[in-house]
């Protein structure tokens, strides 16, 4: 069974052809700038061989034909003919409370991605796109919506719940969903296999560190917290995004700064996080390099970064009442030695100690923690386009 596997963005299609007999890779690609000058598509075959196009893409629909004609191309395609492709798994940002697992598409679907969109403007317009696309250009292949929501629905109310007027909740749904789900439920699932157990029998705290980072607390296989709230603004400081912050802030910059709410918007999702107080860029590398050399307010972004993880870390053993295993995944979570190091300081009182010589990898799974350290500590790198091709098998089957 072929299975592609969909991340349409605004300007983008990120895509994986996935023969699931051995879960192989069998094709990636990148499709840029869509819409945009310089628009192009990028594609590499397990086999070596890379297409490269530069070419106007006016619409996602010009996108998706050009990924299966470069799926199907004679010379450096994978497959003969796109008819190989029994089903596609598409990213979904915001499912809201309507989705705890992944579905098959129909018509209800559309309309409740439609439906969620205002909590996802930028996000799931696009992922309906990409849908109602491959619908038209592979009728043969069945449609799975994964979304990145789902795995937070089993949060408690208490967990999930803003402290506004409840009425808010009752007519807008505003409360806590989550994200990041297919990362932190594939290394879940990872840890407990290294560890030997059943994933219902632990307690872990997954650490997505990327430009986009969120931290989730998973008690006896489901999560029960997790840093990102309403949008991925909430929680920790990311790349661009300022995390947790005073609300009243906000009105005081609107009013200080004359800014609508469109700009104040931009403010707090592209201009803050890393690259606001580093002033540098949002790239850790590029911080590390800076702070290195003596750029004070590059360490100072590097020192909150850490702080607000080891603060939610604390949080969520205190909540779950204890910890088994913390993950560190992603960008920086898989290749951020220093900043491992760094989080993971002075948490020996909570059972959690690195030994520094394990610590010295990135992009490969291992343990790295300390042989007396009573909570393990793993790098996984995460494989989100996996758990959607593995949910679509599972469901078409």
């Amino acid at each position: 069974m072929r299975i592609l596997v969909i991340n349409s963005g605004s300007s983008s299609i990120k895509y994986k052809l996935f023969n699931m007999k051995d879960e192989q890779v069998l094709a990636k690609g990148l499709v840029e700038r869509i819409g945009i000058s310089g628009s192009s598509l990028e594609q590499e075959a397990d086999t070596g061989e890379v297409i490269e196009l530069e070419t106007e893409i006016a619409d996602h629909a010009t996108g998706m034909e050009l990924v299966i004609e470069s799926l199907t191309e004679p010379n450096k395609g994978v497959i003969a003919k796109v008819d190989e492709i029994t089903a596609v798994g598409h990213r979904v940002v915001q499912g809201g409370k309507s989705f705890s697992e992944s579905v098959i598409v129909d018509q209800d679907v559309k309309d409740q991605i439609k439906k969620w969109s205002s909590l996802a403007p930028l996000h799931n317009p696009p992922n309906l796109m990409g849908i109602e696309v491959c619908e038209k250009l592979m009728p043969h292949a069945q449609q799975v919506a994964v979304f990145d929501t789902a795995f937070h629905q089993t949060m408690p109310k208490e967990a999930y719940t803003y402290g506004l007027p409840y009425e808010y909740y009752e007519k807008y749904d505003l409360r806590r969903y989550g994200f990041h789900g297919t990362s932190h439920k594939f290394v879940a699932q990872a840890v407990a296999q290294e560890l030997g157990k059943d994933l219902e029998d632990l307690k872990i705290i997954t650490c997505h560190l990327g430009n986009g980072a969120s931290i989730t607390a998973i008690k006896n296989g489901e999560s029960y917290d997790t840093s990102m709230g309403l949008t991925p603004l909430e929680g920790l400081m990311m790349g661009t995004r300022c995390g947790d912050l005073d609300p009243a802030a906000i009105s005081f910059i609107m009013e200080e700064e004359d800014l609508s709410p469109a700009e104040i918007d931009n403010l707090m999702n592209q201009e803050s996080g890393l690259l606001g107080l580093s002033g540098v860029s949002s790239d850790m590398r590029d911080i590390e390099e800076a702070a290195e050399a003596g750029n004070e307010r590059a360490r100072l972004a590097l020192d909150v970064f850490s702080y607000r993880v080891k603060k939610y870390i604390g949080s969520y053993v205190a909540t779950m009442n204890g910890v088994d295993a913390v993950v560190f995944t992603a960008g920086v979570g898989e290749n951020g030695i220093e900043m491992r190091e760094s989080i993971c300081q002075d948490l020996d009182y909570l059972g959690i100690k690195l030994d520094p010589s394990k610590n010295d990898v990135r992009g490969r799974l291992q343990e790295i923690s300390a042989t007396d350290s009573q909570v393990k500590v793993f790098v996984i790198p995460t494989n989100e386009e996996l758990v959607i091709a593995r949910d679509t098998e599972e469901l078409i089957s």
